[in-house]
């Protein structure tokens, strides 16, 4: 999986929901009514049609073992207290057993690391690439791993909890014992007991979590003294380095190619730096990804922290959703990518995961369509990864209200569920046709096929960019506002790409510098061909450098015109 030859092409797919065919989807169910996915429902026909969808890599989300109200102690997993639950399914990102996968995904829960491993068979047969969750900021409150190798101590049992902070402890204690009276959990004849309370996941400092915090995680202890200045205590290493430098080797001897690591900017950096190049001293090509949200922070996690990818959130990401609310004008996109400008191949392009509202939701376009242009611009811009989650492709909307998230037009990742859009594609018999589709669903995924397709031939993924959007101040036949066009270009290919967000098909007259022209390897004019990549037809035009170019882009899409002097 190399960062420089190859653009990488992420399936985000919650486990937990992705296969399960159970459609019964009442709200708050358990595993019993509404069913769960499984590890196995990742057979080889599921996996072959992400690849053919032109994905390389798939993201098994919610893979490790995670608080939740079904009881398996008879496998020998610790009961949870409901009080400390968010959901009935529980938080993917509450790990409970960094050394295991969750019991819910396997067919038999005692053979679960078995399954997993003929996962990873499978997933590497067909040709695509795993990447897992890491968790290192914060894990259940009832944390206890059962999986864990002979010889590791299990987080926290050297703590000394009567220190507030320890270099050497792995969580951080409060001084008083946990107040759930803020978070509005059910009174229970057993109640949750934590005494001393450990620091809240989201870093609170003290003992009364409210509802909106991470109640449910507490937070791991890096050698930052938070409790007296934020003081580095670094030297010597801190017990919590070790343990989480282990939990990476063991998951990348099981074969995993890549960690997307949650909340990555609450680790301390030296940590990254420490033990991402002790990672990749034995498995040189692992990719590191970081879920980080300060742009300040980008630089020093690449280069320092030996990071090979981050998420572009707080910058492509919104830039892009406000352009399809009519938020935002589409120039601003200049601005967007020139301020990452230095680590651009780094920037992890997305218009949806776990966290954000489905596309296709009334909170956010209303209809995958409308944000057709926001694909092309984010996959076509530069070379850089791009991810989907799982339904993306389909037109999932996210409306349900499945449980403890309500209808947030996002996908719950706290309930058993089953989504809808999927089921005609899965099969009942999990045959994973392209043929059960429905019409609507099929053209989206269609088109986002096609559009995956070309991000990964080598004009897209290996060529230059060059902005358009300076030279069109003015142009009363080309809106800046909703229009953004662009050009990437090798020694043997140039394309034209033009992103509309308007509603409307327009007839543009785009001005094209002759350097421009030039800097792409265009030196004259002439009769030229344009091949419309997306829908294969072509055109003839008299290209003359001193003139604007004609482009017919239609509503909500975008015109994608390979350049060729006849």
């Amino acid at each position: 999986m190399s960062a420089t030859k190859e653009k990488l092409i992420i399936y985000q797919a919650l486990v937990r929901l992705f296969g399960n065919t159970n459609m019964t989807r009442l709200r708050e169910g358990s595993i019993e009514e509404n069913g769960c996915g499984k590890m196995s429902d990742f057979n080889e026909k599921a996996l072959h049609s992400i690849k053919q969808l032109g994905c390389n890599c798939i993201w098994f989300t919610g893979m490790l073992q995670q608080a939740s109200a079904t009881d398996y102690s008879r496998f020998g997993v610790p009961v949870q207290s409901p009080q400390v639950l968010k959901g009935k399914a529980g938080s993917p990102y509450a790990i409970t057993d960094y050394y295991a996968v969750s019991c819910d995904l396997a067919d038999d829960p005692a053979r679960r690391m078995s399954e997993f491993d003929d996962l990873v068979k499978r997933t590497h047969k067909v040709g695509l690439r795993i990447i897992l969750d890491f968790v290192p900021n914060h894990v259940a409150r009832q944390y206890h791993s059962v999986k864990r190798p002979a010889g590791v101590a299990d987080l926290g049992e050297m703590d000394r909890p009567d220190y507030r902070f320890d270099p050497q402890n792995n969580f951080y204690y409060c001084g008083e014992a946990l107040h759930l009276d803020n978070v509005g959990v059910p009174a229970l004849e057993q109640t949750y007991v934590e005494n001393p309370a450990k620091v809240s996941g989201n870093d609170v400092f003290h003992a009364w979590p409210s509802r909106n915090d991470w109640y449910e995680t507490v937070k791991l202890n890096y050698g930052v003294d938070y409790c007296g200045g934020g003081r580095f205590c670094f030297d010597p290493i801190p017990n919590t380095w070790h343990k989480m430098l282990h939990i990476l080797l063991y998951w990348c001897s099981k074969g995993v190619d890549a960690f997307r690591c949650d909340m990555a900017f609450m680790v301390p950096v030296d940590f990254w730096h420490w033990a991402i190049a002790q990672v990749k001293e034995q498995y040189p090509d692992v990719l590191f990804i970081a879920e980080i949200y300060d742009p300040v922070l980008y630089q020093n996690f690449i280069d320092y922290g030996g990071f090979d990818y981050l998420y572009d959130k707080v910058g492509l990401y919104d830039t892009l959703r406000a352009i399809v609310e009519c938020r935002e004008s589409a120039s601003a996109l200049t601005r967007c990518w020139q301020s990452v400008e230095p680590i651009q191949e780094h920037m992890l392009n997305f218009l949806e995961n776990h966290d954000e509202q489905r596309v296709a939701s009334r909170f956010f376009a209303g209809s995958a369509e409308k944000a057709y242009p926001a694909l092309a611009v984010s996959l076509l811009m530069h070379t850089n990864p791009f991810m989907l989650y799982f339904g993306q492709e389909l037109g999932e909307q996210g409306m349900e209200s499945e449980g403890f998230s309500g209808c947030d037009g996002r996908t719950t990742i706290f309930d058993y569920w089953a989504l809808e859009s999927l089921q005609g594609w899965i099969g009942r018999d999990h045959s994973y046709r392209t043929s059960g589709i429905a019409p609507k669903a099929a053209a989206i995924r269609r088109y986002y096929s096609k559009m995956l397709h070309l991000s990964q031939t080598e004009v897209f993924s290996q060529g230059r960019f060059y902005d358009l959007t300076y030279c069109n101040y003015g142009n009363d036949r080309y809106d800046i506002h909703r229009q953004f066009a662009f050009i990437r270009h090798t020694e043997r290919e140039v394309v034209l790409v033009v992103a509309n967000f308007d509603p409307e098909a327009k007839e543009v007259m785009l001005n094209v510098p002759v350097d421009a022209w030039r800097f792409v390897g265009i030196k004259e004019g002439g009769q030229c061909r344009m091949h419309d990549l997306l829908t294969d037809q072509e055109r003839t035009i008299q290209l003359d450098l001193q003139q604007p170019v004609a482009v017919r882009v239609p509503g909500y899409g975008a015109s994608i015109e390979r350049i060729e002097l006849v």
